[in-house]
């Protein structure tokens, strides 16, 4: 009849991380860079503000380039 095939008792198991603690490290720090963008956006101050229109905007794109590279990074 059939006979079952039965997987090998030892089995090789590569638990490698897709990436590395510096790796993780350099994400929170983009995220926390980016939220800190975030928080430069708020305010009832004057709209057009530079801090509002120029600087937060700045350092929200610095936040996602640098997430960008510390998933690229290697």
């Amino acid at each position: 009849m059939l006979e079952r095939k039965t997987p090998p008792v030892h089995q090789d198991t590569n638990n490698d991380m897709v990436f590395s603690k510096k790796n993780y490290q350099l994400l929170i720090i983009s995220m926390l860079i980016v939220v800190f963008g975030f928080i430069l956006m708020i305010g009832d101050t004057d709209i057009y503000d530079v801090r509002k229109t120029l600087i937060a905007p700045m350092v929200v794109l610095f936040g996602f380039g640098f997430g960008v590279y510390a998933i690229l990074k290697k």
